[in-house]
């Protein structure tokens, strides 16, 4: 599994704007090859940060999705709350993975 992680720092003026946007463009995800799951995840206290997931079968299919439709779908409103957050992205392999 190949697990894409991408932090955004949303300030609280544009949080609940943001979090629409950004679960309205999920709809573009739908039938994606590959793809496991996508969540977003809203910070606790304080934190500004918002965590946004993506579980992959593969590093294949993430870079596929990247040129993908559904990819330019996803990101096609860079204007929308939120979308301008300060952003970072990174990438993992799962080496084990439990489930209880």
């Amino acid at each position: 599994m190949y697990v894409v992680v991408n932090t955004l720092e949303v300030g609280p003026e544009t949080a609940e704007a943001f979090e629409k946007a950004f679960i309205d463009s999920m709809v573009n995800l739908e039938g994606v090859q590959g793809l496991g799951r996508s969540t977003l995840m809203r910070p606790e206290g304080k934190s500004k940060t918002y965590l946004s997931t993506m579980e992959f079968d593969s590093k294949e299919s993430f870079f596929a999705w990247l040129k993908s439709d559904s990819f330019k779908a996803s990101h096609s409103d860079d204007q929308a709350p939120g979308m301008q957050a300060p952003n970072a992205v990174a990438s993992y392999t799962v080496i084990k993975d439990t489930a209880a």
